[in-house]
């Protein structure tokens, strides 16, 4: 994935863009954005866990980028992001955005300070499935006071509306520490989009899997990633993904996607596309291969896939 730093900055390089359709999606992101600095969402929603019993959570908090939104974020992303913190948070199901406001978070840095929140956005995490990504601009702390913690303190619902995010808290990955993956899923079948093309312009939407896929497992890291450089990942870094599938009878086998989509819309998901049977248990990828906006290389990480309920949408443990 392009990270929002890349992204923006490939406005300035777009040669052959349709810039009328990249205005509105620009417009269209920046819509999606809240600068509200209460919680204004009334509701009775009090649960904290799901129907099989997994609590709503905050999964990571990530200090991506310290003072170092461009000019550009004001049209992409939101006014007044320019010179900005940028942190993408992860929660634990997806969100419904239309009951989020800044003033649901407060951070919280080392000092105590607590931050200024400028916006709130799913941007550019605004594929199917992908809105329990959202990216936090404003000021938060610097190098030598990094933001500590996140708190949801405000109504902040599921996606079905089912859990209130309320109380919900996560500790904050330093800025000078790379991105590794937060969560994982198979993804259901009527979200694939198989064959479908990136836009044409940053931002517009990822690419889909190949038609012929078996099946797709989603890889959500806690800020957006490319290579070293800021170019897209490719089949180096496909070869590099290894997932473990249970194939019945206790026998495990690994293997490599033999694609990887949700390309080039600058956001922090992969889909992983598989060509094999099977329940996929878990995805690791090797240190060194991806950066985060900074260039700050991902350690090796691994994680265990979640199982999602096929009757209702909704997200379970293993």
């Amino acid at each position: 994935m392009r990270s929002p730093i890349v992204l923006i900055l490939m406005v300035l390089l777009c040669s052959g863009c349709d810039w009328i359709e990249f205005g509105r999606e620009a417009n269209r992101m920046r819509q999606m954005a809240d600068s509200t600095q209460q919680d204004t969402t009334t509701t009775n929603v009090v649960a904290f866990q799901d129907a099989s019993g997994r609590p709503a959570a905050l999964l990571s908090a990530f200090f991506g980028l310290d003072d170092a939104l461009p000019r550009v974020a004001n049209r992409g992303f939101c006014r007044e992001a320019s010179g900005k913190d940028g942190m993408p948070v992860i929660f634990s199901h997806e969100i419904d955005a239309e009951t989020m406001q800044a003033g649901d978070f407060r951070v919280v840095a080392e000092s105590g300070a607590v931050g200024e929140i400028t916006c709130v956005t799913p941007a550019p995490a605004d594929d199917l499935g992908e809105t329990r990504t959202i990216l936090m601009i404003g000021q938060f702390g610097s190098a030598k006071d990094q933001p500590a913690s996140v708190e949801i303190v405000g109504n902040l619902l599921s996606k079905d509306g089912q859990l209130n995010f309320r109380g919900t808290r996560t500790t904050v990955t330093r800025l000078e520490e790379g991105p590794s993956m937060v969560w994982a899923e198979v993804v259901p079948e009527t979200q694939w989009e198989l064959g479908k093309p990136a836009t044409s312009f940053p931002g517009g939407g990822g690419n889909g899997c190949p038609v012929g896929t078996e099946q797709v497992v989603r890889v959500t890291w806690a800020g957006g990633v490319t290579k070293p450089g800021g170019d897209e990942v490719d089949d180096v870094e496909r070869a590099a993904y290894r997932v473990t599938m249970s194939l019945g009878g206790g026998k495990e086998s690994e293997l490599a996607p033999f694609a990887i989509a949700d390309l080039g819309d600058g956001d922090n998901n992969h889909e992983l596309c598989l060509d094999r049977a099977g329940v996929p248990l878990s995805v690791e990828f090797p240190e060194g291969l991806v950066t985060d906006p900074r260039e700050d290389l991902n350690p090796y990480t691994k994680i265990d896939l979640a199982v999602r309920q096929p009757e209702s949408g909704s997200d379970v443990t293993e």
